[in-house]
């Protein structure tokens, strides 16, 4: 568990690296996302790795403002398909402080037409802040949506200079 300025993070991983984010991660999404990662490796969660350790490290500094790209190592074993595909762009070529439109991303996948599938695959995405889904808006400037809730969503582009901060 770690606790941020968007609310308690369960992070877990393998020895692999980094493989699940989980938002709000209350007494109830911590039980759902352990049995998820039980099912998933077929193993008990371990609570201290070094891809955990280095996540929470880098997450840190995330949310001080020091840092704007993630090195801490991925496991991509919860993702696949498609939606690996759209995730591993959007962690490689959606820098800090900028942001991508849906439609704009499926274009770059080589997928035209499947701006839709992309939501899904934001939606599905096990590792959200540090692969940043929040950067995915709607190309009429609408935030579109986000598993972490919108008020969530508009404190990370906050965050990241995208929005200006609220007011109060």
């Amino acid at each position: 568990m770690l606790d941020t300025p968007i609310g308690p993070l369960l992070l877990a991983g393998t020895d692999a690296g980094l493989a699940l984010v989980v938002f709000h991660a209350d007494d109830r999404a911590r039980t759902r996302s352990l049995a998820r990662l039980r099912g998933a490796f077929g193993t008990e969660p371990v609570a201290s790795i070094p891809a955990v350790e280095a996540a929470a490290a880098e997450l840190v500094a995330y949310f001080a403002g020091e840092l704007r790209d993630f090195t801490v190592p991925l496991d991509w074993s919860l993702s696949s398909g498609f939606n690996e595909r759209v995730l591993r762009e959007l962690a490689a070529r959606v820098p800090y402080g900028t942001v991508v439109g849906y439609q704009d991303l499926a274009d770059r996948v080589g997928e035209p037409g499947a701006a839709r599938a992309v939501g899904a695959a934001m939606g599905s995405n096990p590792l959200p802040v540090v692969v940043p889904c929040h950067r995915v808006v709607e190309s009429g400037g609408g935030l579109g949506g986000f598993g972490g809730g919108l008020e969530t969503k508009r404190q990370l582009l906050a965050l990241e200079g995208v929005l200006p901060q609220p007011l109060f």
